[in-house]
């Protein structure tokens, strides 16, 4: 019998205690991807640069991850466990980086806090995914990971209308030339003290099972330590990944790709584009903006009730998990395309709401298929590996990916790059096509 099979099912209410952290994880996520555009663009970025100034977050991930899931794999306590040390880490330092990000007075400074921000979170994020399968057998993994993406959808929502819902109780949305809005720092400041408490939620409430072998995870450890021994074994780890971890990488680029593109440009593109504003102190554009994180908001509220269907039909049902993600990222594909097509600034909300079907799908199948298909006492360091394939598109898209495609492909007008992110979403759908792994496509 497997170590997975070994474990026991756990509730609804057990998995969502252990996965809350991710609540504020993606509070710090989606202030970051809705509104660092805004702070750079306030702080004088032209819409060209701004790719670059996002390039520190996906370098920092590609080097803190795969670190992060070694040393957490290496990591036990009787009372603080393996995965949870990382989680107290993260918060603490994404919670200081989120409460100083909008007072950057220069773009620099904003770059340098998105860098630290990026970081920090990053620190907490794979070890809460690597947690899942630590205490959940295959036959709950895709019920799990789901059940983080409810999380996450809530989180996306709420922190995407942040500065709307401060703008509507009479919180100032304009500044001075070059001052970022009072609404943008207090969502931030709101996200600071939401990621903190809800990672504190899962620390307090949620054990970690011990090895299963403890004499000989302590003789393994002692006998690899060391810095350089570390790399060469993340090295190794990453020269012999999985078949099926490769495939799904080339899902992962297409689809990373296609949300790094909506997150650098969907401000400027939809403000220039729907609202016809491009004045970043006026207040026509800071209205805009402000509806544009409402609109944006839409993709994380589908995204929870997405995932909450899929919640009850994975703990009723086994499911195909590559024809799932397939059509869910065709889906969002069509969303991004349909965004260039609008008339009325409400069908964005249509438009979005097809995006939140493959927000869900992205931050639960593609993790449930690799958890099947990896070494359970590796599970954070293919984790952090996995990452890769998260910030290497990103580094891509931030070099002049972006703007040579977009070009290239549509035109000159900044709304093309939606057209490039839907395109590029379509392509990841298809890619699910080379996955033939029984074990990872389905439900144990």
């Amino acid at each position: 019998m497997s170590e997975t099979q070994n474990k026991p099912k756990l509730s609804f209410w057990q998995i969502w205690n252990m996965s809350f952290g991710f609540l504020g994880i993606q509070f710090g996520f989606a202030l970051q991807g809705g509104f660092m555009s805004r702070i750079f663009q306030t702080l004088g970025a032209d819409k060209e640069t701004i790719p670059l100034l996002w390039i520190a977050a996906p370098l920092t991930g590609l080097i803190v991850q795969p670190i992060v899931g070694y040393l957490s794999d290496r990591t036990w306590h009787p009372k603080f466990g393996r995965r949870r040390p990382f989680f107290l880490i993260g918060a603490i330092l994404s919670t200081i980086a989120l409460f100083f990000a909008p007072y950057s007075s220069a773009l620099w400074i904003a770059a340098g806090s998105l860098w630290v921000l990026d970081a920090s979170i990053n620190i907490s994020m794979e070890p809460f995914r690597a947690l899942v399968a630590d205490k959940l057998p295959d036959s709950q993994r895709s019920y799990g990971f789901v059940v983080q993406t409810l999380i996450i959808g809530i989180g996306t929502w709420i922190a995407s209308n942040l500065p709307w819902l401060m703008t509507q109780i009479g919180i100032p949305n304009t500044a001075e030339p070059g001052v970022v809005p009072d609404t943008v720092k207090f969502a931030f400041a709101v996200g600071a003290v939401v990621l903190f408490s809800s990672i504190l939620y899962t620390i307090l409430t949620t054990e970690e099972y011990p090895p299963a072998d403890l004499e000989s995870f302590e003789k393994e450890k002692k006998e690899s330590r060391g810095f350089f021994t570390g790399f060469k074994e993340i090295f190794r780890n990453i020269a012999n990944m999985p078949e099926v971890m490769r495939k799904l990488g080339l899902v992962q680029f297409f689809s990373w790709f296609a949300f790094f593109t909506m997150w650098s440009f969907a401000t400027p593109a939809i403000t220039e584009h729907v609202f016809h504003a491009t004045d970043t102190s006026s207040v026509e554009y800071n209205n805009a903006a402000d509806s544009v994180g409402n609109y944006l908001g839409t993709y994380g509220l589908v995204s929870m009730f997405f995932a909450l269907i899929l919640a009850f039909v994975t703990s009723k049902v086994k499911i195909n998990r590559k024809l799932v993600h397939m059509f869910s990222l065709i889906a969002g594909g069509c969303g991004f395309i349909l965004i260039y097509f609008i008339r009325e600034p409400w069908m964005l909300h249509l438009c979005f709401a097809l995006v939140g079907i493959a927000w869900a799908s992205i931050l639960s199948m593609p993790y449930a298929m690799l958890s099947s298909s990896v070494n359970p006492n590796q599970m954070g360091v293919y984790m952090g590996i996995f990452n890769m394939f998260i910030v290497i598109p990103q580094i891509v898209a931030a070099i002049g990916g972006i703007n040579f495609m977009y070009k290239l492909l549509f035109g000159e007008e900044v709304i093309f790059t939606m057209l490039l992110a839907g395109t590029s979403l379509i392509i990841a759908g298809l890619c699910n096509l080379l996955i033939t792994n029984r074990a990872a496509t389905h439900d144990g």
